[in-house]
């Protein structure tokens, strides 16, 4: 079973910059993309950076040019900097990494970290 652990996140202040990682289990190769989903209290999940292993990288508009995806592949690892934090940003920050194979698709998930952004 694939386990996706994450650490980083916290309170940070206006402005200011965090970096969020997620260590999977197993060499991030096997999946067909890894990303970040985040959860503000009352709303839905949502997209915040995916990169697929072609490399093509996506971000919502809301966080382009603050936010970088990245990976480090020695060490099975995707990351997210994020810079310039806004209160808006406040919200539980899910690693995502999903497998297609066969026509099965498979979604795992981190447990989620917290990130406060203060005004």
């Amino acid at each position: 079973q694939v386990q996706l652990v994450e650490s980083g996140g916290g309170l940070v202040q206006a402005g200011g910059s965090t970096t969020l990682s997620c260590a999977a289990s197993e060499t991030i190769f096997g999946f067909n993309r890894m990303g970040w989903y985040r959860q503000a209290p009352g709303k839905q999940r949502e997209l915040v950076a995916i990169r697929s292993t072609d490399g093509t990288i996506n971000y919502v508009g809301s966080v382009k040019g603050r936010f970088t995806i990245s990976t480090d592949n020695a060490k099975n690892t995707v990351l997210l900097q994020m810079n310039s934090l806004k209160p808006e940003d406040t919200a539980v920050y899910y690693c995502n990494a999903r497998k297609y194979r066969m026509g099965n698709l498979s979604d795992y998930w981190g447990q989620g970290t917290q990130v406060t952004v203060s005004s």
